[in-house]
Order: C-alpha cells, then structure tokens, then sequence
C-alpha cells in the first residue's frame, strides 16, 4: 500500500505579511517530516506537499489555523515512495508567475465548472478550449478539442492571447473560453486575465485535471494520455495513479518509453528533447553525477537529494556550534 499522502495546494488571498510566515511554516513541515515546495506572496499561497498521513493533516491544520487560509482546499493522491527530496519554502513577487500586475485573481477569475459537469461543455462547438499548461506538460495528455498555446513558460500566455484575439485567431469574436490547468491556479489567474480583456463568458475546471483524473470515470473520460505532474512521480493517470514516464535528470522533461529508446538518450545524460541543448563540459558533469547515482543503486543506498541534506545539517551543526561559542564567551566575560 502506497505510504506517503500527496496534498496540491493553493488559495489567492491578501497575505501582507507572507514574510513573516515563511519560517513558521517551514518548521512546522520539517517537525512532521513533511517535504515538498511552498510558495509565499502577498497573493496567497501554492505548492505540493508530501509526507506521512498524519503529518500532511498537521501542516493543513497550521495554515487553516490562520483565518485567512480557513477555507483553503486541497487534492490528495498517494505515492508509492517520497516524491521530494527536501522542504522548501520560498517567497515569490506571485504565487504563479504571468507577469502582469494587478491581475485580481481572488476577485476576478472566471466561472468554476466541476468536473461533472466539464464534459458538456467543451463538447459545445462554440466553446474554444484553451489549455493553460506549458507544451511540454501538453505533449503528454490533454484534453480533446483543446488547444495548445505552445508556450514554454505561463509569462508567454498573455502574448499568446493577443495574437490570437486579433483577425483570424482562434480567439477572435469567440467569448465563451473554456480554461484550464494541472490543479486549478493557472486558471484562476488566466480567467481573470482574460476578463480584464473583454472576454464576456470565461470558465475554468474545478480542481483541475488533477480532480476531474480523481472523480471522473475513464469510460466517460475526455482526457487523452497522462498528466504531467511537478514531483517525482512525474505523471498521473485516472483515480491518480502514477503514470509511465520518466524524468531526464538533464532537463527535467518528461520522458515516454519512445524517448528512452532514442539514440539520443543517456541515462542522466541527455535526451532527445535536450541532447544539443549542452555543452560538452555539462554532459560531463551530467555522467559524473550519474555514476555516482549508479553507485548509490548497487549499494540499495540513495544519492540524488543525499548532498543537499548534507550540507544543511553541516550548516545547522556550524550554527549550533557557533551558538555555543558565543555563549561560553559571554559566560567566561561574566
């Protein structure tokens, strides 16, 4: 049975001291061995989590013990092994990044349509379907009828929309936009974008793939391939599931059983997404560090995520002496 629950989280809400909140809420996650990124801004807060049962339900319970975060919600699904190598909390201008200030996502996104009822809808011809992921999350399953804007990064999305609002795009003259995104924070921010240009009928998914993968049948499914997903069980299937592909540990692209059969692979190395994309200096270093992790898979020992650790508890055991020095030098002063 899988062993470490998964939460997806986020919430757009005024959090003007989200500075404050960093430490806190990192010392809580590593109190109940809880790994996964954070995202704190003044606009709210995003990020994965995983860990044991019941230490994902105590750090829930610390953010909705602030009654901003009360009613902040979250998605579930279970791994097999730690998706994280470590805990991070970081502050950040946005808690998803388009670029464009002032976009009032909290007040001004679109129309929440549930997964039950997301069928009908970009069944309707009328509807233009816009997936709001990056290309390459889309090369891996998507939604029938939905189309790819190609970017590579959610900062392009806006650039996009205007080339395509003019003649001849495919969202010129067409108000009634259906949107959506892996768990629902892309859209909120993109819906409420697009209001801000005019768009009269703006939908988004409730909960994202990621809930209509949970809640809707496969036999009544329009979801075509896998989704990608952040962590490293790199992709989820329906009832989340976790999916067949890989990372390439030089790109981080998500790698399908046709991609690892390239000439172009080596493992750690390169892929076929990123083989000319190095120098030949990188894919030494690459080979390196995959000896290295070869060596730690035939000792059953872990080595991707072990320096990282390391150093953080020579640098809490260099603060812990350095604390003890100050205070046998003060004792001695006294």
């Amino acid at each position: 049975m899988a062993s470490f629950l998964v939460a997806a989280l986020y919430k757009f809400v005024h959090l003007p001291d989200f500075e404050a909140l960093q430490a806190p809420l990192l010392a809580c996650c590593e109190t109940h061995d809880v790994k996964g990124t954070l995202l704190l801004a003044e606009e709210g807060i995003n990020g994965t989590i995983a860990g044991p049962s019941a230490g994902i339900q105590a750090v829930l319970q610390f953010l909705r013990n602030d009654p901003r975060l009360k009613t902040l919600v979250h998605k579930e699904s279970w791994s097999d092994k730690m998706p994280f190598y470590r805990m991070k909390v970081k502050l950040k201008r946005e808690i998803v990044t388009m670029g464009i200030p002032n976009v009032q996502a909290e007040t001004m996104a679109g129309t929440y349509v549930s997964p039950q009822e997301w069928n009908a809808l970009i069944d309707d011809p009328d509807v233009v379907v816009v997936d709001t992921r990056n290309d390459y999350e889309v090369s891996i399953g998507t939604f029938k009828r939905a189309v790819n804007p190609h970017t590579t990064s959610f900062t392009e999305f806006p650039q996009w929309v205007k080339e395509q609002s003019a003649e001849g795009g495919v969202l010129h003259n067409k108000p009634r936009l259906a949107m959506f995104c892996t768990g629902g924070i892309r859209c909120e921010k993109s819906t409420a974008y697009m209001r801000t240009l005019g768009f009269d009928e703006v939908y988004h998914l409730e909960g994202g793939i990621l809930k209509y993968l949970e809640t809707v049948p496969s036999e009544e499914s329009r979801w075509d391939g896998e989704c990608f997903v952040f962590d490293e069980r790199v992709s989820v299937l329906h009832g989340l599931e976790q999916g067949h592909y890989e990372f390439c540990r030089a790109c981080r692209l998500p790698l399908s059983a046709a991609d690892k059969s390239s000439s172009h692979f080596v493992e750690g190395v390169s892929c076929p997404h990123c083989h000319d994309k190095h120098t030949d200096e990188q894919k030494q270093r690459f080979a390196e560090r995959q000896k290295q992790v070869e060596l730690a898979r035939k000792r059953a020992d872990r080595h991707i995520g072990v320096r990282v650790e390391l150093k953080k508890a020579a640098k809490e055991e260099a603060m812990r002496q350095k604390a003890e020095a100050a205070a046998t030098a003060t004792k001695a002063g006294a």
